[in-house]
């Protein structure tokens, strides 16, 4: 098996889920719950995975293994003197701005892991001040100026290292390891949540839906948070589709991946609604606990639970897991495409990615403290990288990859690619086609134009 190809199909799994099941499952997905409208959300975010996330992963999936390059040239090879490379280049524009601000959010996780083996994450807070003590305490991290940065390069370190070391002895072999491990502490913590008093208002808030909640508004958040769910749109799936073997079953991957998705956004939620409502932190106007669920509700709970310092641990291992597979993924776009287009070497497409990230990675975090100042359209340039490519690049992405695969490409490309070239049964075939062509690229377009228009 050749170096730039997976070695094996759990391998091959565990890479797709870990690019998947990152920081937007663990730490984007509570918090969006939270600010629309608790199962309301969830209930449109389970139909945007079904309806948009596996066809547009479909599509990504076919295009990345077809041809096989990185996420431009996907789009040059039917098309070399039309301008569809854009869609390609947009992805990997979008990964670039997200590895920016994940490294960032990827270097909180590592301080508050570090922090809560040794204690000094609830050192000074006291129970009659508590919200306010761990509130100030984040602020202070965010703010510092040399706290964050010093732990975003540490992410940016260890990703270096990772994938230094190519696809299957980096990427595959990480993933193997972390996956696993993901799943066990997300039971270990859900079991513990569970069984708290008065968790079953949290159960309720998360499962059963208020229908008055479903606005167009919900319906946004849930496709954008779909799509950072599954990483659709930001290339990361052409580049690991590149890796695949002819031989895999493209559409069992798809429900492979969105399910393992799914599930571990249900597992989050199980962990961080009923900890909250038992402890009575859920706010009412959900403003800080919204923006800062992760980092300043939980360690809340995890002060007024016994063995403070090992759920903590715990939880914010986790969090790291989720961290380092998915800047590794985002930043394996970028250097795909750094290596086919410029013709590098593994090596020196590492260090064209990630010297500019040792720049532009702390000025996004220095923009939510020191140098308030640095913001675009009003916006700190953290905030503004989040939502340009939540708004913007990753529905455009995922609209014209379908557009592109479902009409540009030859027509029997993308039947060729989901049954193995008449290889596997295509019971599915037929709907699967016309979600790709027609179901989700309408979806996107209607729910795109509403936003924006």
């Amino acid at each position: 098996m050749a170096e730039n190809q997976f070695n094996s199909k759990l391998g091959l799994i565990a890479a797709t889920v870990g690019s998947a099941v990152g920081l937007g499952a663990v730490w984007r997905f509570p918090n969006e719950v939270h600010s629309h409208g608790g199962a309301a959300f969830l209930l449109i975010y389970v139909a945007c995975l079904l309806l948009l996330g596996i066809p547009v992963m479909l599509a990504e999936f076919s295009l990345g293994r077809g041809v096989g390059s990185d996420a431009i040239g996907d789009f040059r090879r039917f098309t070399p003197r039309r301008p569809w490379w854009l869609t390609g280049a947009v992805a990997v524009l979008a990964a670039y701005l997200i590895s920016g601000f994940y490294m960032v959010v990827a270097g909180w996780t590592m301080e508050y892991l570090w922090q809560s083996i040794t204690g000094t994450l609830y050192e000074g807070v006291t129970s009659t001040s508590m919200d306010r003590d761990v509130a100030l305490h984040l602020q202070e991290n965010i703010s510092s100026t040399w706290n964050p940065l010093i732990w975003t390069w540490v992410v940016i370190g260890i990703n270096v290292l990772i994938l230094m070391r190519g696809v299957q002895k980096g990427i595959e072999r990480l993933s193997n390891l972390l996956m696993p491990l993901l799943f066990l502490l997300l039971l270990v913590l859900c079991a513990v949540s569970l069984s708290l008093p008065g968790a079953g208002e949290g159960v309720k808030y998360f499962l059963m839906p208020d229908f008055s909640q479903i606005t167009p508004d919900v319906c946004v958040s849930a496709l954008g948070q779909a799509f950072f769910s599954l990483s659709l749109g930001m290339g990361i799936l052409l580049t690991y589709s590149a890796y695949y073997p002819k031989s895999i079953n493209l559409t069992s991957t798809s429900f492979t991946v969105t399910g393992c998705a799914l599930l571990v956004a249900l597992l989050m939620g199980l962990i961080i609604f009923p900890a909250v409502t038992s402890y009575g932190l859920a706010g009412e106007d959900g403003s800080l606990q919204g923006t800062a669920l992760v980092f300043v509700t939980l360690p809340e709970v995890f002060s007024q639970m016994q063995g403070t310092r090992i759920w903590s641990s715990i939880f914010f291992a986790l969090l790291a897991i989720a961290a380092i597979t998915s800047t590794v993924s985002i930043t394996e776009v970028c250097i795909k495409c750094a290596q086919d287009r410029l013709r590098l070497s593994r090596r020196a497409a590492v260090a064209l990615v990630f010297l500019p990230l040792c720049i532009f990675s702390p000025l996004c975090s220095l923009s939510l403290g020191d140098w308030s100042g640095l913001s675009l359209f009003g916006m700190s340039l953290f905030d503004f990288c989040d939502n340009f490519t939540t708004n913007y690049l990753l529905p455009l992405g995922a609209l014209f990859t379908c557009i592109y695969v479902g009409f540009i490409a030859p027509r029997k490309f993308l039947r060729d690619e989901i049954t193995n070239g008449g290889k596997l049964r295509g019971r599915l075939l037929p709907v699967l086609l016309v979600l790709i062509r027609y179901v989700a690229p309408l979806l996107i377009l209607a729910i795109f134009l509403y936003k924006f228009f």
